[in-house]
């Protein structure tokens, strides 16, 4: 049987979902439907999931042996056996090259990012995420990253700072949740799964995220007036309710419904979270796009 499903299986496209904030740029700098930005980016975005998915292989080749005995992990390719190690090894080398030799000749600035994610990626699965704290803010990088190398493609001119600190925030409050679901998840035989974990506790993450949930919402609602290249009439703030709710319902879903899954996983099951999304963007567009969207509407009925 060939190996290739079971490659691409490893390579955990459902976790690809998190190469999307490379379109925040695209979206906010109010350049969604133009035709260069929008090919780059969606390159770019294409890159960074064969890269992130040679990570993920790296990983999972780093971690087969505490795999085998995870409740849930087990089950994956390289894990279970299905996909052999050399196979897994060769692709975890060739997929790098391949992109970075693809994202310098986009774009040299991207090129550069990329390698930097890589790097840190490479870092994060040999050492950084054994060092407590350090891990997570290892994870907030990529995060950062992958909306810094959508800044290069577009170009985003008039890109707000307060984005990229809603993003490290937002970040680190979706690390220190899978810390806590990862502990939850395997309970008292969580350090026999990852060494990290035995530095957690479940009252120190829950404080972290407390107060990680209070700046990421104030830094967006100072994001939706203060940022030059919004509206002046400041309707960008009708879109904090969602984002709020967003995050309430993650909160929900872990303390009161016992969720243990990744965040990124959580996002793809759950119908909430998924509407919330697609309604944030729905309006974020509308109030970013609203001068093109009403020279449409003249041009499509003549008035």
């Amino acid at each position: 049987m060939s190996v290739l499903p079971h490659l691409f299986r490893a390579m955990r496209p459902k976790q690809w979902t998190k190469n999307l904030f490379v379109f925040i740029a695209l979206l906010f700098d109010a350049k969604l439907f133009v035709a260069g930005p929008l090919s780059r980016s969606l390159l770019g975005f294409a890159l960074l999931c064969a890269m992130s998915g040679a990570v993920y292989l790296l990983n999972d080749i780093e971690d087969v042996e505490q795999d085998r005995v995870h409740p849930t992990k087990r089950n994956r390719p390289i894990a279970s056996g299905v996909l052999p190690i050399r196979a897994a090894w060769i692709a975890a080398m060739v997929l790098p090259l391949v992109s970075l030799a693809l994202a310098f000749t986009l774009d040299a600035g991207f090129g550069v990012i990329l390698l930097v994610y890589w790097l840190n990626n490479v870092a994060y699965s040999l050492k950084i995420k054994h060092v407590v704290i350090f891990d997570v803010l290892s994870i907030s990088l990529g995060f950062v990253l992958r909306v810094a190398a959508g800044v290069v493609l577009v170009p985003a001119e008039r890109f707000s700072p307060w984005l990229f600190v809603f993003t490290t925030l937002l970040s680190l409050f979706l690390g220190f949740a899978k810390r806590r679901g990862e502990i939850v998840l395997l309970r008292g035989d969580a350090t026999n799964h990852r060494a990290i974990l035995e530095e957690y506790t479940l009252p120190f993450l829950d404080s972290m995220l407390n107060a990680i949930t209070s700046a990421t919402i104030v830094t967006y609602s100072f994001y939706t007036f203060s940022a030059v290249n919004l509206p002046e009439n400041h309707t960008m703030m009708l879109t904090i309710p969602f984002v709020l709710y967003g995050i309430f319902r993650y909160l929900y879903l872990v303390h009161v419904r016992g969720e243990t899954r990744p965040p990124d996983e959580m996002l793809l099951a759950d119908r909430s979270l998924q509407f919330t999304v697609v309604l944030f963007a729905l309006a974020a567009a509308l109030v970013l796009y609203q001068s093109q969207l009403i020279a449409l509407w003249q041009r499509v009925t003549g008035l």
